[in-house]
């Protein structure tokens, strides 16, 4: 396949944020044109989001159900080959699974579904009609976070033993909500949102980053959650204590109540050998830590780093990436297995290292343990 990939969208019409990184992190390699899209329940919002995206007026398409249903039945030269899906979470699924049983490969916002029902489901669906789905759990996307998983993976620190992951934000310390700020209303309104608050929002980052980097899987959780501003339906706050499989102990914590923060997620983990430490507002740089040996700091873009790392940089040392570069990596990934499906060939677990339907499954599952957990008096709850 050697031409662009063509792209749809569900949601992104004007004031969406997450769809705006979408599109830019789609094109950012020249491999991805947006062609059309349901980008609003509203005809003509959708249609004004079409002008702005340069898209053909008949493809800016009144819903999601008219976009499938016409794209279908384009020659296969023009229709498009993939959708993403950027709306609120009580709109995730019907999309996923109609595109999906149509033809259409997808990219679906975290976390992946409303409900666990629902994400078991779309496993089932994407077993079944083999195309690919993937969820932009971004951090994975970053080099240096690849780095620290093929050193863990290469037994660079020895056996694991604790990790630490966290994800402090303050932009709900007050309630927003309720003046106006459309991304404050719907993550915290449980019938589009789901039943997790930010632990379905930035918790389930958190907890796909943990697994991630150390390879291992969570087994138990012991959770506490609270709605720490007055009249929120949804919980804002997380402590959350982690077993992990090898027996291995973790602690996260994901808040949207830290006033002052912004986006300060880290990750530590440590074994037997030494520890690694990652964060991303400093996210080029990944720190080592031995016994009886100073810190090293390793730097995105240096030929030391591991192949998986260096298949996901973009510049020279120096030049900095960021957090579209690491969506973009998500995209990146996943366009490989897209043109892989199309020419019936392997290219390679590396070069498609994207978090998969599985990885939302997962995700789901963390958000329905931590809120299970978090309403019972026991002292560990089991994962999957």
């Amino acid at each position: 396949m050697s031409r662009k990939l063509r792209m749809g969208l569900v949601g992104g019409s004007a004031g969406s944020f997450i769809g705006r990184i979408h599109r830019i992190a789609a094109e950012l390699d020249g491999e991805a044109q947006l062609v059309c899209g349901a980008f609003s329940s509203d005809a003509a919002r959708s249609r004004a989001a079409g002008e702005a995206y340069h898209v053909e007026p008949s493809r800016a398409y009144a819903s999601y159900f008219e976009m499938f249903e016409q794209e279908r039945q384009l020659p296969a030269s023009e229709r498009m080959d993939f959708v993403a899906i950027v709306t609120p979470n009580h709109v995730h699924y019907e999309p996923a699974r109609l595109a999906l049983e149509n033809g259409f490969h997808v990219v679906i916002d975290k976390p992946m579904c409303f409900s666990m029902e629902q994400a078991l489901s779309l496993q089932k669906i994407v077993a079944q009609t083999k195309n690919i789905l993937a969820v932009t759990y971004t951090y994975s996307g970053y080099p240096m976070v690849k780095e620290a998983k093929a050193l863990i993976a290469a037994g660079r620190i020895g056996t694991l033993r604790k990790i630490y992951v966290e994800y402090p934000q303050g932009w709900l310390s007050t309630a927003v909500e309720g003046k106006g700020q459309r991304q404050a209303q719907w993550r915290t309104d449980p019938d589009r949102s789901g039943a997790g608050g930010a632990i379905g929002d930035i918790g389930t980052h958190a907890a796909h980053l943990a697994e991630y980097v150390s390879g291992l899987r969570i087994t138990g959780i012991n959770a506490v959650l609270t709605a720490v501003v007055a009249g929120r339906r949804l919980d804002d706050d997380s402590a959350i204590i982690l077993r992990f499989d090898n027996g291995a102990s973790g602690v996260l914590t994901a808040t949207q109540v830290a006033a002052g923060e912004e986006n300060n997620l880290r990750i530590r983990i440590y074994g037997e050998k030494g520890g690694l430490d990652w964060q991303q507002v400093e996210p080029n740089s990944l720190t080592l830590r031995f016994l009886n040996e100073p810190a090293q700091t390793l730097r995105a873009g240096w030929g030391y780093l591991s192949p998986e790392a260096t298949e996901y940089s973009r510049t020279p040392a120096g030049h900095p990436e960021g957090y579209l570069e690491a969506f973009a990596n998500i995209y990146a990934a996943f366009f490989r297995a897209v043109r892989a499906h199309a020419s019936g060939k392997d290219v390679g677990a590396a070069r498609c290292d994207f978090p998969d339907v599985d990885a939302g499954v997962r995700g789901m599952a963390f958000i329905d343990a931590a809120l299970r957990s978090a309403q019972s008096d026991q002292k560990w709850t089991s994962f999957l």
